[in-house]
Parts: structure tokens; sequence; C-alpha cells
């Protein structure tokens, strides 16, 4: 007989079990689709918590305190003399050669291994090198020797008429900085991604100094309130963009010392803007003299063996994610660039590559599955998720942002839920479907729904930082959206009073395009430098294939100046678009709400806070009293890529306020009709009053 006391001592041992089931880990929590991969995100993130506990030793230590290798390894000025240490286990012996010695191997300068380890020490007198002095290793080993130079070098520079490298001994009086603290602005992230060394007008190598100077005023009053920069660290190649880098803790003296590097940051952040660096730990340069490619006689030392060595298309090697001094290396790196110089955080290069052993080379991404199907480097991932924790370990405030093409699940989503603890991921299935809408598809096929589709498809749980185009789609053998949509008619046509169809109809897509995709926001939005006014032609760095030119590896700043040009149209623009969005505090944040598509029309309007936006895509048909269901009352236009200020036609009279139409079937939940003249091609930006 089951009586009442039998029930409920029942459904209290149900209740009971149900309790001591495990919740849920946040990511899945968050998507249940990701429920059948729960024992991988798990198993992932239970490797990261086991490998901070064992760099950490059981949590007596900081990854803070254990990622300090810049201060220990290198070479550092002490109270009396100099100090030199090198990790190189497999090196039988170690000389320093440089200035200070006729760069000759004498038991002076001649480094000492340290009993029971792969470290070596040499330590110097006073006198034995000064500040300016070159030096580099001269390494030997079973088998052979080499010259190098030392993996934790902090200042590298290029002899002007050899091009050889060599380190270099740097003492300075300590940078002063005026702006000792500094929080970046998030509210949205508006990034400037920029070049040092491409960032002027003269055909020639930019400095640091010439950036703070020229064009840091610039990004400052286009209301950007980031700069994200490309090719610090060192690299023997100029042309690799900065991706093929050798010297990991040495900031590229191609664009100046080091100090002036920290007066461009100091100098951003007295002014408010966020200063975060590409960095590149995705891959390493082969170059065995200049890099880290063959230390001390073990090409393994830093880089995975066998067929993981090598990167199968980038010409690079591969770091060793699973060794622990490689970890070490790598952490410190990103504390080094926090620490001595400020920077407020990193957009890491080439996630992809790391996640996968194909480097997500050939591989579609279809599905969830594709991303749990056993052919990911846990070593990555582990090392991906330490160093989130470790930059925001060092500075709470930091920005990290993963650059990261197959889609990879919790890249951006909090290391609690189970994810890599990136604060952004990039979108960068925006550009690419762009592109593609531009070559494919003509002007009548651009249908609304698929653009705001693409614009906000991203993890509700992960902020994205949404672009049109970064240097990716700038460099050589690509082409810019400009120069996609206008092409050779930029040459001859682009002169005010002087353009022709197929300008005017470039000029107006163009702003239309960067609108609807900074309107779109749940993150933050980037922009490259130049890309904001229309820059033409390509980027081609300086090679033997264009005869060592600068010509197009320059900004030509001149052309946006110039006011009887269409470039100051877009720039102009931008700069409007900006602060529009600037105007609604926590754009990205808002509530992204559709108001109205019709793909036949080729219309498309949505609200965030009290901002309507209205895009008109057809191409030849203008629509008069258009109406569209609004919360009731009045409405006046803050931006219109129609205006003639933005070279537009002008056609609609934006002085004039809106008022809504009362309609008693939508009273109830206070709606009226806006109704508005959208003229073809073109976007309108209302504020409620």
């Amino acid at each position: 007989m089951v009586t009442r006391k039998t029930k409920s001592i029942k459904a209290k041992n149900v209740a009971d079990a149900v309790s001591k089931q495990p919740e849920h880990i946040g990511l899945v929590a968050n998507d249940g689709y990701l429920a059948p991969y729960e024992d991988a995100i798990r198993g992932r993130h239970d490797h990261a918590v086991w490998k901070i506990n064992q760099l950490t030793h059981g949590g007596k230590n900081s990854l803070e305190s254990f990622a300090s290798g810049y201060d220990y390894y290198g070479l550092h000025k002490l109270s009396r003399g100099w100090v030199f240490r090198e990790w190189a286990p497999n090196a039988t012996a170690i000389y320093l050669v440089g200035d200070f010695n006729n760069w000759q191997e004498s038991e002076k300068y001649k480094a000492k291994r340290i009993e029971g380890t792969g470290n070596w020490e040499l330590k110097i007198s006073e006198k034995g090198m000064k500040h300016g002095d070159l030096y580099k290793m001269h390494v030997y080993w079973d088998g052979g020797h080499g010259e190098r130079i030392p993996a934790w070098a902090q200042r590298v520079v290029q002899d002007d008429t050899t091009k050889i490298f060599s380190a270099q001994v740097w003492n300075p009086e300590p940078y002063v900085w005026k702006k000792k603290k500094f929080k970046p602005n998030k509210n949205p992230l508006l990034i400037y991604e920029c070049h040092i060394g491409m960032a002027q007008d003269a055909e020639k190598v930019g400095t640091y100094t010439e950036f703070k100077d020229n064009v840091l005023p610039r990004v400052i009053a286009d209301g950007y309130n980031c700069i994200q920069i490309m090719a610090i660290q060192e690299h023997p190649y100029y042309g690799s963009f900065g991706y093929h880098v050798s010297s990991f803790f040495a900031a590229s003296s191609r664009f100046g010392t080091p100090e002036e590097l920290k007066a461009l940051i100091d100098e951003a952040h007295r002014n408010g803007i966020a200063v975060i660096m590409d960095i590149v730990h995705s891959h390493a340069v082969k170059n065995e003299v200049e890099g880290l490619g063959n230390l001390a006689g073990d090409p393994n030392q830093y880089f995975y063996p066998g067929d993981r060595h090598e990167h199968p298309a980038w010409d690079s090697l591969c770091f060793d994610y699973g060794k622990d001094d490689v970890i070490h290396f790598l952490l410190s790196n990103c504390k080094y660039w926090l620490k001595e110089f400020h920077f407020d955080g990193f957009r890491f290069d080439g996630v992809t590559s790391m996640l996968y052993y194909s480097h997500g080379l050939g591989e579609a991404f279809c599905n969830y599955a594709d991303y749990f199907n056993g052919h990911e480097d846990d070593n990555a991932i582990c090392y991906l998720t330490l160093a989130n924790k470790l930059i925001h370990e060092v500075n709470p405030d930091a920005i990290t942002i993963a650059e990261e093409v197959s889609g990879m699940p919790g890249l951006a989503a909090k290391f609690e839920d189970g994810g890599f603890g990136f604060d952004y991921r990039m979108a960068m299935n925006i550009p690419d479907y762009w592109i593609k809408t531009i070559k494919e598809k003509s002007d009548e096929e651009w249908k609304p729904s698929s653009i705001f589709w693409e614009v906000k498809n991203r993890r509700p749980d992960e902020k994205t930082i949404s672009y049109c185009e970064s240097h990716d789609q700038a460099l050589v053998g690509d082409k810019t959206i400009i120069f996609r949509l206008i092409d050779a008619d930029m040459y001859w046509h682009f002169k005010k009073g002087d353009e022709n169809g197929t300008v005017h109809r470039g000029i107006a897509l163009h702003k239309m395009i960067r609108l609807v995709t900074a309107a779109a926001i749940n993150g933050g939005y980037l922009n490259f430098m130049g890309n904001e006014f229309g820059h033409p032609e390509w980027i081609d760095f300086p090679r033997e294939g264009n005869g060592w030119s600068y010509k197009y590896a320059r900004r030509q700043w001149n052309l946006v100046d110039n006011h009887e040009l269409c470039y100051h149209y877009l720039g102009d623009f931008d700069k409007e678009m900006l602060k529009v969005i600037k105007s609604v505090r926590n754009f990205q944040n808002t509530p992204v709400r559709e108001i109205w598509h019709n793909d036949g029309d080729q219309i498309l309007a949505f609200m965030r806070g009290d901002l309507v936006f209205v895009f008109n895509f057809s191409p030849t048909r203008s629509f008069t009293d258009y109406g569209f269901l609004v919360p009731t009352g009045s409405y006046d236009v803050v931006l219109n890529t129609d205006a003639k200020a933005f070279g537009g036609n002008g056609f609609a009279d934006d002085t004039m306020t809106h008022v809504t139409n009362y309609d008693p079937l939508y009273v109830k939940d206070h709606k009226e009709w806006l109704k508005l003249y959208i003229p073809a091609r073109s976007a309108v930006v209302l504020k409620k009053n």
C-alpha cells in the first residue's frame, strides 16, 4: 500500500537526485545545441584549470607572477654591471659578441650553464658594455654552431646598408608616463586599425613620432576611441605586414625607439584613445639567424616536431603549446607589452590556425560537430585560455579580440562558462558577405533580409567586432570596397562636378554598407586607416616585383584633405556616423528591433534605443510616404546618407520634424505610422524626441 508518507519520501529522493546532478556549464546553458559536446567543453575547461594549478603551484602563486620571464631572461642592467640569460637547453656553449669586444669570442663574454637547468647566464662588468652597443650570441651545440639574436631581446635593429639585424644594448633614461592610469571606453569600442610604417603620405617608412603628430589627431577628430596597431613585434621582412615575427619582445625599430612608441601610447591615452596591439602567437618566422627557428641546434625547442613543425600555407613555424617553457615565453610576452608599454590589450592573429591540427585549411565547419571531432589542438586551446586569464589578471580592463574564421563556439565567452575568455571575436563573416554581394549580385538582387541577417548573425553570449573591411581586403591582389564599387573611375571621375554614374553609385553604397554594419554591432566596430574616406588602390609593400617601391605602402591623406575631390564626403560621413552611434549610451547593448523589411522594395528598417535606421537599397525606386509602425511621437533626422554634405543628392528635407500618424488599430501598442520619403539608394537615421 502506497501511503502519503511513502509518496513524500519518494518525491524527496527524486528532488535530491536532481539537485545532485551537475548543472549545465554556462556555454551549454546558453545554447542547448551544444549539449552533445558538453563533455568536450568541460574537458577543455578542466584542462585549463589543471594547467593553471600546475603553473601556479596549486594557487600559491599567480599567473601574473609566473609570466615574468622577461625580467629574468635577456640582457638587464643591474646596480653594478649587467646580466644576460638565455634558455637554450641544447647548447654546449654561448658567447656574447658585439661592439664591446670587436665581435670576437672571449672567455670574458662566455656564458655559464646554470646547473640542472637549460638556462645560461653571463655577468658583465659596468664597463663591459654600454647603451647603444650592438651584439649577438655565438651559440654552439653538438655538431654545429651559429650566430643568433637572443630570444628575449628587447631591442633589435637593422643595419641600413647590410640589412643585417642585431640586438642592441638599450638602457636609456626611463620613460616618464604622463598618463599613468587609463581605462578604455568600450561603450562601444570603435577601433581604427593602423600600420605605423605605411601611415604617412610620403613614400617611405613612417615613424612612431610621425604617427603621434600627424595621424593620431585625425583618429581623435574622427571619433574613434581605440587604435589597433599592426606590425609592432620585430619582423625581418617589411612586406610580411608584421606577421612573420622574429623577435617577440622587441618593438620594431623601423619605426623608432621604444620610448617613441611609449610616447605615442601615452599621447593616445591622454586623449581618451585605447591602444591595442596585433599580437602574433600563432606562428613565427623560419629565419634561424634572426628568429627562433633553430636557436641552439634543436629546431623543436620552441616549435612542434614532425609534420606539425611548419605551417603548410604561411611558410612559418608552429609553436609547441604543450611545452611549459613555450607557454612561459608566450605568456610573458603578453604581460611584457601590457606592463612595459601600457598597451590596453591585444587582437590575437590567426586563432583559427592555432585551434586545429589542419590550421582550418580546407575545412567547411558546417555544424557544431566540426568543432569537437578530435582535430582540435587542446594545447593551443589551453594556451589561449590561459593568455586571456593572465591578461585580465594583469589588467582587468584589458581588451582581447580573437581573429578567428571557423566560428569556434565559446571564444568570446567567459572562462567560468567554459569559454576561452576573449572579450570579443572578429565578425569575419561580414566583410566576406559584402565582397560576395558586390562581386556576384546585381544591385536589384541585394536583399535587406539577407543583409540584416548577416550583420547581426552572432552568438548571443559572445561580443563581436563588426567591420566591412580590414587590412585584409586592402592587400595586394584584393580590392577595398570602394575599389570594387568604382574601380578605375576613381582615377578619372572623383573630382567634384565630374562624377559619373559609377562614382555616384559607389559613394552611395559605401556609406550605406558602413552604416548598416555599424548600426547592428553588439560589441564594437573596426575600420582600417584610410578606408573611411575610400582610400584608392591596394596595399603593396616594397618588394622585388614592384622595384622596391613605397608608392602603394602609404596613406594619401592629401586626398581627403582636398575638398575639390569626393573623398572628404566619405570621411565626413564616417565621422558623423560615429557621432550618432555614440549619442546612445551603451549603444552596443541596446536591442536591435526590426521594424520592417521588404525584399521586393529592398527596404529595411530597425530601431536601437530612440534611433530609427531606414535603408532603401533599390538602385532605381524612390518611395513617397513609405510607412513604418514605430513608438508614438515625433522624430528628427540626425543622419542622411543622401545629404549633399556627404556627396548625395539632397532630395529629402532633413530640417523637418516627422510626427507619427494616428491609427486606432495600434493604440494599445503605443505605435503609430511614421511616413517617410526615401530616395533610391539611400539611408536615413531618425531620433525620437
